[in-house]
This record gives structure tokens, C-alpha cells and sequence, in this order.
């Protein structure tokens, strides 16, 4: 089985992630609005970046560490700029 970690760009402009085993269903779910909690009041909302992972602890880990990290380096993700994520990363070890 798959598991995904996924990466929503909410109309307010601001970004959601989060995991599923099904990611088609869960993007509607998202879009719908059927999903209580943080993107229901912020559609509509636009996927812009996911990936597989073999297990689901793998992809809660990868939304976990998602989840903390700058809007700066959400950015680079989406842009798949690992350049740019691994010097934001050293940046932020420095303070």
C-alpha cells in the first residue's frame, strides 16, 4: 500500500499538510469541504506538491517535519529547490 504526505495551497494564501493512504479521495475531501478543521474555511484549495512513501509512518514523519519548517522552505519544495532547502536549513542551524 502507498501512503502520501501532500502539500495544499489554501485560497487565504497559506498552506496545509498533511498524509493519506488516498490521495485522490482525500484532495476531494479537501476540496468539498467535507474535512473538518483547518482547510474547511480556507477553500478553495489547490495541491501543490506530494509524495509516496512505502509506510505510513513514513509519510506522518515527512508531514511532521513539513509541517515546521518556513513558508520560505515550502516554497523551495514545491520548486523541488533542494539547493535552496539545504542552505535555508544551515541558515537556520546558524541562530
Amino acid at each position: 500500500m502507498t501512503f502520501w504526505t501532500y502539500m495544499l495551497h489554501c485560497a487565504d494564501r497559506s498552506f496545509y499538510v498533511g498524509h493519506t493512504d488516498s490521495l485522490e479521495t482525500r484532495i476531494l475531501q479537501h476540496d468539498h469541504g467535507t474535512l473538518p478543521g483547518y482547510t474547511q474555511t480556507r477553500l478553495p484549495v489547490k495541491l501543490v506538491w506530494s509524495q509516496a512513501f512505502g509506510t505510513r509512518m513514513e509519510a506522518l514523519e515527512a508531514e511532521r517535519q513539513i509541517k515546521g519548517w518556513s513558508r520560505a522552505k515550502k516554497l523551495a519544495l514545491i520548486r523541488n529547490d533542494w539547493t535552496l532547502i539545504s542552505a535555508l536549513a544551515r541558515s537556520n542551524m546558524e541562530k
